[in-house]
């Protein structure tokens, strides 16, 4: 199994660390230029600089985007590891100004699930291999030399942790004692994730007006996450804000062959709704991948548990 070191902000580390465990944080970069392409599931270990030289902490790769800031902040918050956007804002300006870059392009996120930080006693001296001049990430095999020692103590820093959440039920949890090879597990979307891989899915645009405008988009639950809906894409749809607020309230649903309904209702409570009504009985734009279109099921359970019908 192969992992990636790659070196993050003491701030960065600072914040996140106040709590062990986080089931998603962002670990972005200053420009979205370079891109990454590390698989899911793969183990992502976070390296301080000098004066400590030393692994911190790590996490499971979920997925890679080029964000602007402001999205990025709304999606993981404080997972951004800052305590705030302005501050994550100041940190971002200080890095570009350091390196002489103005990019204005947005950030690289490499978005990680169930991320792990230790304590000062836990740090891992970092690879002795490891050149001083790399800034940026490298890829070990976990199962050999540096990449097995590192990949080794996390394991054993986890247990001795005890229960801090880090592998789910479903994952290799039980080759953690064991120091095992371990294998790759494709880690469950968090609020964030589901975000960005629901715009992804959709190409960017509305399922029902084709809007591109992304600060107007949002990405819906078809069963919403207080309801037992999961953070699945097949769950989500991608729609213009005032879309998914009628989504929500019932005004609106989407039949199990994707098309769009508007209840009679919308004209009735409020007098109104003639914006809405052209798009009703035409079928929405749904992802490629079949695996990412509105589910079945979730739709069925929104026609009956929430749409106002007629």
């Amino acid at each position: 199994m192969q992992g990636y070191v790659a070196v993050t902000d003491y701030g960065w580390y600072e914040h996140l660390s106040r709590q062990a465990f986080w089931s998603e944080v962002n670990f972005w970069r200053p420009s979205a230029r370079a891109g990454f392409r590390g698989a899911p599931g793969t183990p992502f270990f976070f390296k301080l600089k000098h004066p400590h030289n030393a692994v911190c902490g790590f996490g499971q790769v979920n997925r890679y985007a080029p964000l602007p800031e402001w999205l990025a902040w709304e999606c993981f918050g404080e997972g951004n590891g800052a305590p705030s956007y302005g501050a994550m804002k100041a940190r971002l300006q200080r890095i570009r100004a350091r390196r002489s870059s103005s990019d204005t392009g947005g950030i690289g996120c490499i978005v990680l699930s169930n991320a792990v930080f230790f304590p000062s006693n836990f740090w891992i001296p970092q690879p002795v291999d490891w050149s001083a001049n790399n800034l940026t990430s490298k890829r070990y095999d976990l199962s050999r030399d540096e990449g097995h020692r590192i990949w080794k103590a996390c394991m054993r820093h986890v247990a001795d942790l005890g229960d801090v959440g880090y592998w789910p039920a479903d994952a290799p949890g039980e080759s953690l004692a064991r120091y095992g090879k371990g294998q790759l597990v494709t880690p469950r979307l968090g609020q964030g994730t589901f975000r960005i891989a629901v715009a992804d899915a959709y190409g960017g645009a509305c399922a029902v007006t084709g809007e591109h405008s992304l600060p107007a988009l949002e990405a819906a639950h078809i069963r919403p996450y207080a309801d037992a809906g999961p953070h699945k894409i097949s769950n989500g749809l991608l729609l213009r804000a005032d879309l998914h607020r009628l989504l929500d309230q019932g005004y609106v649903t989407v039949t199990r062959d994707w098309r769009l309904e508007v209840s009679p209702r919308l004209r009735t409570d409020y007098e109104n709704g003639r914006s809405y009504y052209p798009h009703h009985g035409r079928g929405i734009a749904v992802p490629d991948d079949p695996g990412c279109r509105p589910g079945e099921d979730f739709l069925r359970w929104h026609n009956d548990n929430v749409y106002l019908g007629g």
